[in-house]
């Protein structure tokens, strides 16, 4: 494992066989996401669990419980799906209704879950990407790349959730470099998130492009990224 002491790579694109991407923020925003995802949910417990739907409006409440469950269940702490899950049971038995209802309850969320907005960027990155490398998405969201509709893009898909550690541990980017059939040195990363992403891709020996769409500074010295860009397709110019 590198450690913040040693160099990071340079960017370098003759070296790059194959890239490893993340999901949420880096090709769609996800607050938004969520934030729809959840009003479709609260609007099917209206329906079918009204009492727990009132209980919900209370912000405190579901802030509350979603701490309680990540106090109860250590084990799901890198799997949203459960997470949310297993919150939706414990705002059910709270309020008096069947905790049966957590499953139809968290598929409706997920199914909304998958419906993104991808950036404008987007797809045309991923379609020049695609074209040059294998593409691995490495995420520690819930994203289905191919619910999403992107799979054909994608050679591999390594969640959180089915690896069992998540970003920033270096494990998971190596994974990720195996699903390729490369090396870790041979890969380059992108993502948004300085410390998930960034930390974690550096310090599993990768290049890092960093997507810093809203010019936020990096917090990390001295590791540095190895390209920032303000969008994928400066990116991909970068490449080309």
């Amino acid at each position: 494992m590198k450690t913040p002491e040693m160099s990071t790579p340079v960017f370098d694109p003759q070296r790059i066989r194959a890239i490893t991407l993340d999901l949420d923020d880096t090709l769609w925003p996800i607050w938004p996401t969520i934030a729809r995802a959840e009003a479709v949910m609260q609007q099917w417990l209206d329906a079918n669990a009204p009492a727990t739907a009132a209980l919900g409006r209370d912000k405190d409440t579901l802030r509350a419980v979603r701490n309680q469950m990540q106090t109860l269940r250590p084990d799901l702490a890198h799997d949203m799906s459960g997470l949310r899950r297993e919150s939706i049971r414990l705002m059910l038995q709270r309020a008096g209704d069947d905790p049966a209802l957590a499953e139809p309850a968290f598929e409706v969320f997920f199914d909304e879950r998958q419906r993104v907005d991808l950036f404008e960027d987007a797809l045309p990155a991923l379609e020049f990407l695609a074209s040059r490398y294998p593409l691995v998405a490495l995420s520690n969201g819930n994203a289905d790349v191919h619910r999403v509709g992107l799979g054909a893009h994608f050679s591999a898909s390594i969640s959180a959730f089915k690896f069992g550690v998540a970003k920033p541990d270096p494990r998971i980017f190596h994974a990720g470099a195996a699903a390729a059939g490369v090396t870790a040195a041979e890969v380059l990363h992108i993502g948004d998130d300085a410390h998930l992403d960034g930390v974690g891709a550096l310090n599993a020996g990768m290049q890092l492009a960093w997507v810093n769409r809203a010019n936020y500074p990096w917090e990390h010295a001295p590791l540095q990224p190895s390209i920032t860009v303000t969008d994928l397709l400066v990116l991909c110019r970068a490449l080309a």
